[in-house]
């Protein structure tokens, strides 16, 4: 299966759980933002930032179905939107902030990455904020055993196939610096997650401004 029809097939059950740090947030975005949350899925970070009044909110996903539920859960006023991957439709210089929440664990190429943040930084506004959170390299047996596995199937160490379909991946501190070499690092953070499944996983939080 396509990863498109995974998420579409999985739309309706999937529940994410990385957390949003608003306070870190808020720090360097007004509610009069324009806002676009790029894999917004069901549109839950949306939401949140709907109910702390912030006022101009777009997101994008490449599965339909997960926009549909996004819109089924909102109560107007976001803009939601079914997109290509890495293709947007809006001009350059549009927005004020984006925001990337776990959607770079679900691409597993390089180049689609780059294509994606390439894309963000495109739209984004010159001094914008870019605000990432992501999944990193672990280093217990049950995640080396699945990293192992895969590497030579997919060309890269951390990428791994989940039993319902799913392909993730997790990442090096050397891959984050590429993401984020555009930018001027403003926040940086390593932190645990508990990942869809309940387990626990390293991760990251970043905030950048565009240069």
């Amino acid at each position: 299966m396509d990863q498109q029809g995974y998420w579409d097939k999985v739309a309706a059950q999937k529940q994410f759980t990385t957390p949003f740090q608003f306070n870190l947030f808020r720090k360097y975005v007004s509610e009069e933002a324009a806002i676009l949350d790029y894999g917004c899925g069901y549109g839950r970070t949306l939401l949140e930032l709907k109910e702390r009044r912030f006022a101009h909110l777009y997101g994008v996903d490449f599965s339909a179905e997960m926009i549909s539920r996004a819109r089924r859960n909102s109560t107007g006023g976001v803009d939601l939107r079914a997109v290509k991957s890495g293709k947007l439709p809006f001009p350059d210089h549009t927005f004020d902030a984006v925001l990337l929440f776990a959607v770079l664990t679900c691409v597993y190429k390089d180049k689609e990455q780059d294509t994606i943040l390439s894309e963000l930084r495109r739209v984004l506004k010159p001094k914008g904020i870019i605000y990432i959170n992501d999944f990193l390299l672990n280093e217990d047996e049950r995640n080396i055993a699945r990293y192992k596995k895969y590497q030579q199937k997919y060309q890269t160490y951390g990428v791994f196939e989940l039993p319902d379909g799913a392909i993730l991946r997790h990442h090096s501190q050397d891959r984050v610096r590429e993401w984020t070499k555009e930018f001027r690092d403003l926040e940086m953070e390593n932190v645990v997650y508990t990942t869809m499944n309940g387990h626990l996983s390293n991760g990251l939080v970043y905030i950048g401004r565009r240069n």
